[in-house]
């Protein structure tokens, strides 16, 4: 089930990703079943990512990162150049309380 975020969840996560460095890089085999399983485990840790995309066409950045978010189950909160921002919530122990979703 993908995670929908509201605009106001979003805008924080954005804000909340401001001051990290990039912690994966995606080389140039793409989204591999290994990428897929490292970026799942930061996800549980921390629930909030930045992941570096090598690629240079832009298309094909986009489709490994739209890819490497759907594998992942994660939201992509945003991506910027060759940076992209997951966020998946931990199952075991949250770490982030989003903003309340208004009705």
């Amino acid at each position: 089930m993908p995670i929908v975020l509201t605009a106001a969840q979003n805008r924080f996560l954005r804000g909340q990703a401001h001051d990290l460095k990039a912690m994966l890089q995606v080389g140039g085999k793409g989204v591999t079943d290994a990428v897929v399983a490292e970026v799942a485990a930061a996800l549980e840790h921390h629930e909030l990512i930045k992941v570096k995309i090598a690629a240079t066409d832009r298309e094909a950045r986009d489709a490994i990162i739209d890819n490497l978010a759907e594998r992942s189950d994660a939201a992509l909160v945003q991506r910027i150049g060759h940076v992209a921002i997951l966020y998946r919530p931990s199952e075991e122990q949250r770490r982030i309380v989003l903003p309340r979703a208004r009705d």
